[in-house]
């Protein structure tokens, strides 16, 4: 099917992504009077849905909060339904107009500098809106850091790990170092009564896990409560079995399920067909620090999209403020 594109923009902006840095982009773009519209592939803040459904998070409320609205909590740290809740009552509270389960599939710009944003709503025909500017804030926990290796999309084979009680009294092995791994397998361990093993490719735990985990991850595999193999790598992943190779040579790892947490990146294809640069080494646009300004033109990037293959440097506290950065630009020059 052919669409009709318009040659003035419709939109002073359109914005990729309903997580909390699109949220609070909007709700920007909202309060400086800006035409805009938000498009989100799937549900409001969908990255959050990946996050185990018992989840803590590491930041306290205040922290978390967007557009000004308060986020009560009778907890220190806040749980993940909190969060899920506060961000509906955000979108509720400035009535934004997001656009859901309509992923953008297209992005061009033309030689007025117009963009054309192509998307496939739902059960629907395809839309193209054009816009004077694009904020691309689609985080960056859709794909996961694939290993590559025989067996890693078995149905018992997962990137993302949930809750424990699917695994009471099962075999899961979970390969990864960092935070994700650690919270996972002591999750399993104490509310599942699974035997778990980590593998991980180097010689320790990561130092980036949190202060009150790592000791205690780091003790349950001291008293053998939970398996780990150091300096292993996974070479493939049978039906029954994870087979590594470490220290002590080639090993099958019986296993009824697998978790891959190896971490996740960013998509980079929207903004490699409109011609941004993207470092290769690190997979992050290049970007200007001062406005999230890509090398394309009023096309920005915000939220934890910046951070490429290094997502774990973006989170909600400091993500939360590019959007406003962002459309200060926008509203400038518009």
């Amino acid at each position: 099917m052919t669409l009709a594109r318009t040659t003035a923009a419709t939109f002073d902006v359109v914005i990729i992504g309903a997580g909390p840095a699109g949220m609070a982009a909007a709700i920007a773009a909202q309060q400086r009077g800006l035409r805009y519209v938000v498009l989100e592939q799937a549900a409001l803040v969908n990255s959050l849905l990946h996050y185990p459904t018992d989840m803590i998070f590491f930041t306290t409320p205040d922290l978390m909060e967007i557009g000004g609205l308060p986020f009560v909590s009778p907890h220190e740290k806040p749980t993940r339904q909190e969060a899920l809740k506060y961000y509906r009552r955000v979108a509720d509270a400035f009535a934004l107009d997001i656009r859901f389960d309509e992923p953008v599939t297209s992005l061009s710009v033309d030689a007025a500098g117009v963009f054309h944003v192509g998307s496939q709503p739902r059960g629907g025909a395809p839309v193209v809106r054009a816009a004077s500017a694009v904020i691309v804030a689609s985080g960056a926990y859709d794909l996961p850091n694939r290993l590559g290796i025989p067996g890693e999309d078995l149905p018992h084979v997962s990137h993302f790990y949930k809750e424990p009680h699917l695994h009471y009294r099962r075999r899961v092995v979970i390969v990864g170092g960092k935070n994700s791994a650690a919270e996972s397998a002591l999750d399993l361990y104490r509310n599942s009564a699974a035997a778990v093993t980590i593998v991980h490719r180097h010689a320790a735990l990561g130092d980036s896990i949190k202060y009150w985990v790592k000791p205690d991850i780091e003790n349950r595999i001291t008293e053998g409560s939970i398996a780990a193999r150091f300096n292993t790598r996974v070479v493939e992943i049978t039906p029954t079995d994870v087979v590594v190779e470490g220290p002590a040579g080639r090993e099958e790892l019986p296993a009824d399920f697998v978790y891959l947490l190896t971490g996740y990146r960013s998509d980079t294809s929207l903004l490699r067909s409109v011609g941004a640069k993207v470092d290769d080494a690190e997979g992050a646009p290049v970007l200007n620090g001062d406005t999230f300004e890509s090398t394309v033109k009023n096309l920005f990037v915000i939220g934890a999209a910046v951070a490429g293959k290094q997502s774990g440097k973006i989170f909600i506290e400091n993500g939360r403020f590019h959007g406003e950065v962002a459309i200060r630009e926008i509203a400038g020059r518009t």
